[in-house]
């Protein structure tokens, strides 16, 4: 299992889509498995808003979810690369927290995404300020 994870890690930083996911035993709520869940189908070099997935996991559970509901609970994400929270932007297009710092965020979005660069170091920016 400790294998298939440094595998895969070889080839995320290296640039490129890795075509497999390592087992993961994650530990939490049922909220946090099912926020989680959701982070793994955001397509590499994409993001979505804490706000799309609160109403993505509404409409599977018709329950209510809070955008800082998710926010929570993806904060919590025990495997944070390898479990795309990194990918998760503020609506108003703002990096937002990252467990590991606004500069490593940054840098895996652009790793992911090159061309959008410019887009990342201008949301960057605005959360330095």
């Amino acid at each position: 299992m400790l294998g298939d994870a440094c595998r895969w890690l070889d080839v995320y930083f290296s640039g490129r889509e890795p075509d497999f996911t390592p087992k993961l035993h994650l530990i939490g709520s049922d909220f946090r498995q099912a926020v989680w869940a959701l982070l793994r189908k955001i397509p590499y070099g994409k993001t979505t808003t804490y706000g799309a997935l609160a109403k993505q996991l509404e409409a599977e559970t018709g329950r209510r979810v809070s955008a800082q509901a998710v926010g929570g609970a993806v904060g919590h994400n025990p495997v944070s690369i390898l479990v795309s929270c990194h990918r998760v932007v503020g609506q108003q297009g703002s990096l937002t927290g990252y467990a590991g710092g606004l500069d490593k965020k940054l840098r895996l979005l652009i790793l992911e995404n090159p061309s959008a660069e410019p887009l990342y170091q201008k949301m960057y920016l605005a959360d330095l300020h």
